[in-house]
C-alpha cells in the first residue's frame, strides 16, 4: 500500500483541491468516532450516550458532520461528470466518431455511474455478502440473542449513507443542468421544496409526505457542491450565519428537537427523516467548513500531510463500512471475559471510553488490511475498450444504468432499516411503505450492481 500511496502523490497535479480529501476523509472520521463514543452499550442492549446524557446534544452541531460530506460529493461529481463529457467521441477532448457524430450522453451517463458507484459498492457487496452468510450461519446454529441478536439487526444502519449518496450519484447528470441554468435558483427549489414537505407533514399531517426529504434535504446540500466547483460560494461567513441562524429559529420555535441525530424514542428526528432544521444545520457547516479553507490548504502542502490524507482516502469507506463491526466486535470480547461494563455515562464509563476507542481502532485497522482490496478500482478487462467511454454509443446503456441504480438505492436502504437478524423468521421492514426482508434486499442491491456494470461496459463487453 505504501508504493500506491507514494505513486498517487507522486502523481498529484497542481491544479488538485486537497481541501475536498480532507473534507471527505474527517467528515467519515467524525462519524466514526461518533458512534463509537455514543454507543451505550450493557449486557441488555444498546443505548445512545445523549439520550442518557441530554446537555451533550449541542455536541451534535459540531459533530453531526455527513452534510459536509454529501456537499464534498457535490463538488466531485460535477468535476467528473463535465469531464467524461469533454472526452466522449466527438467531444472537445475525445475522439471524433467514425461518423463525426458525439456519443451519446446516455452513455457517458452508464460510465460516469459506473466509476462512481464502483468504489461504493464493491466494498458495500463484500460487506454485505460477509454478513450475510455469518448471520445465516449464526441463526442456524440457534444463535441470535442478546448482544448478538443487536450486533445482527444494526450494523447495517450506516448503510442509509451509502443508499442516499447512489441517489446522488443517479441525479447528477439533471441536477448539474438545473444548476448550469439557474445557479442558485436550482438550490433554493430544492430548499423550497424541503419546507413545503415539512409544512405539509406538520401542520397538514400528510401521510408519507416526510420521506420525500430524504431527497430534497440531502440533494440541496449536494447543489451546494455544485456551486463550489464554479466557485459561487463567494460569502462562507453569511453562509453559515445564516444557516446558524435558521437552525437556531426552527428548533427554538418549530417541531424540531435540538439533536441533530435520531434519539432512542423521538417522535420527530432530524435525521431520519431529514428535516428543514437539517438543512440549515447542513448549510452553517459547508459555510464553517469553506472559512477554514485558506488554511487548510496550506497546511496540506505539506508532502506528510498529504501523504496521509492520500493513505486514508484509500481506506475510508472500508473503514466506514466495518466501524460497527470492530465496535461490537470489542463490546463481545469485554462481556466473554468478563468485564463489567459500567452504567453509561458514570465515571467507570466515561474511564472506560480511551481504552475501548482504542481497542475498536485497532480492530478497524485490521478490518481494513483484510476486506481494503476491494476499495481499489477494478482494472479494466482486456478488450473492453481503452477508458471510461469505450462503452459510447450502446443502446440503451443510461436507462439501464438509471434501472441498476435504483436498485441498489432501494436495496442498501431496505438493508440498512431491516438488518440481518430474524433472517429465518422472514423479519421485515417498511421502506417508503413497502415491506422489504434482508433477502430482497441483498438480492435487489447485487441484481442493481450487475445491471450498472452491463451498461458501463456496453459495447467493450461484447
Amino acid at each position: 500500500m505504501g508504493s500506491r500511496v507514494r505513486e498517487l502523490v507522486g502523481a498529484t497535479p497542481a491544479t488538485r483541491d486537497r481541501y475536498v480529501d480532507l473534507l471527505r476523509v474527517a467528515s467519515l472520521a467524525a462519524v466514526v468516532l461518533g458512534h463509537w463514543l455514543m454507543a451505550a452499550v450493557t449486557p441488555d442492549g444498546v443505548g445512545n450516550l445523549l439520550a442518557v446524557v441530554p446537555a451533550l446534544q449541542p455536541l451534535t452541531w459540531l459533530l453531526q458532520v455527513m452534510p459536509v460530506f454529501f456537499f464534498v460529493g457535490g463538488f466531485s461529481h460535477a468535476l467528473s461528470y463535465r469531464s467524461l463529457l469533454r472526452k466522449r467521441p466527438g467531444g472537445p477532448e475525445g475522439p471524433g466518431g467514425p461518423d463525426g457524430s458525439k456519443g451519446s450522453e446516455g452513455s457517458v451517463y452508464s460510465a460516469f455511474l459506473r466509476a462512481r458507484l464502483q468504489r461504493l459498492l464493491r466494498p458495500t457487496t463484500v460487506f454485505v455478502l460477509v454478513w450475510g452468510a455469518a448471520a445465516l450461519l449464526v441463526q442456524l446454529l440457534g444463535g441470535g440473542g442478546g448482544l448478538t441478536g443487536v450486533t445482527l439487526r444494526m450494523v447495517t444502519q450506516p448503510l442509509w449513507f451509502i443508499g442516499i449518496y447512489l441517489a446522488m450519484v443517479a441525479f447528477t447528470p439533471p441536477l448539474l443542468r438545473l444548476h448550469e441554468r439557474y445557479g442558485w435558483g436550482a438550490f433554493a427549489g430544492l430548499a423550497g421544496a424541503a419546507a413545503a414537505v415539512d409544512v405539509l407533514r406538520f401542520a397538514a399531517g400528510a401521510p408519507y409526505v416526510e420521506f420525500l426529504n430524504f431527497a430534497f434535504v440531502w440533494l440541496a446540500v449536494h447543489q451546494l457542491g455544485f456551486l463550489r466547483a464554479d466557485g459561487r460560494l463567494r460569502r462562507p461567513a453569511l453562509l453559515a450565519g445564516a444557516g446558524l441562524a435558521a437552525a437556531c429559529a426552527l428548533v427554538a420555535f418549530g417541531p424540531y428537537p435540538l439533536s441533530m441525530v435520531g434519539m432512542p424514542g423521538e417522535k420527530v428526528s432530524n435525521m431520519a427523516l431529514p428535516t428543514l432544521a437539517l438543512l440549515a444545520h447542513g448549510l452553517w457547516l459547508v459555510g464553517a467548513v469553506e472559512l477554514l479553507r485558506a488554511p487548510a490548504a496550506r497546511l496540506l502542502e505539506r508532502p506528510r500531510v498529504w501523504r496521509t490524507v492520500v493513505a486514508a482516502n484509500g481506506v475510508a469507506m472500508t473503514a466506514f463500512l466495518w466501524h460497527l463491526t470492530a465496535m461490537f466486535g470489542v463490546y463481545g470480547a469485554l462481556l466473554a471475559l468478563d468485564v463489567p461494563l459500567p452504567e453509561p455515562a458514570s465515571a467507570a464509563w466515561w474511564a472506560q471510553v480511551p481504552l475501548r476507542i482504542a481497542c475498536a481502532a485497532a480492530l478497524t485497522a485490521a478490518l481494513v488490511a483484510v476486506f481494503r482490496t476491494f476499495e481499489r478500482p477494478a482494472p479494466s478487462a482486456p478488450g473492453t475498450g481503452r477508458g471510461p467511454l469505450a462503452a459510447s454509443g450502446a443502446p440503451g446503456a443510461g436507462p439501464l444504468a438509471a434501472l441498476g441504480a435504483t436498485l441498489c438505492l432501494l436495496g442498501v436502504l431496505g438493508l440498512s432499516m431491516v438488518g440481518f437478524n430474524g433472517l429465518l423468521d422472514g423479519r421485515t421492514a417498511l421502506l417508503i411503505a413497502i415491506p422489504v426482508s434482508a433477502p430482497a434486499a441483498v438480492a435487489m442491491t447485487l441484481g442493481g450492481w450487475l445491471l450498472v456494470e452491463r451498461a458501463g461496459r456496453g459495447r467493450g463487453a461484447r
